[in-house]
């Protein structure tokens, strides 16, 4: 059923500028199995460049970045399946981007997507 997941939280550092962004990152957070599963910092702030001063302003600007309980972190769309994991009722369908060609049109939608979100979410 599914990988198990830690009880270390892994944390979601996403553009906290963008309302989509915001909107995206409360709705995980609270979807998040067993609440705690899921951390969220915004990109910009204090405690994301105190906690993860390896992660640039600019990384996280340009693809939101997931980092995992051991410290490995994956971004944009490759992030996506452990996020789907880490949601009760959700978790099978991370096993789509193991499917041949879904995780190059996966990083191609995402990429489009978090280049237009800011005309995406009504924002200037």
């Amino acid at each position: 059923m599914g990988t198990p997941v830690t009880a270390t939280p892994a944390v979601l550092i996403y553009d906290g500028e963008c309302a989509m962004c915001r909107a995206s990152a409360l709705w995980l957070m609270r979807l998040a199995l067993s609440g705690g599963q899921l951390e969220i910092l915004p990109c910009r702030s204090a405690p994301r460049r105190e906690r993860f001063p390896g992660i640039s302003d600019e990384a996280c600007m340009t693809a939101m970045q997931l980092v995992l309980p051991g410290g490995r972190t994956l971004a944009g769309a490759d992030a996506v399946p452990e996020l789907l994991r880490r949601i009760r009722g959700l978790g099978w369908l991370a096993t789509v981007f193991a499917l041949p060609g879904a995780r190059p049109v996966a990083r191609r939608v995402y990429a489009w997507i978090a280049k237009n979100r800011m005309r995406l979410s009504c924002e200037r």
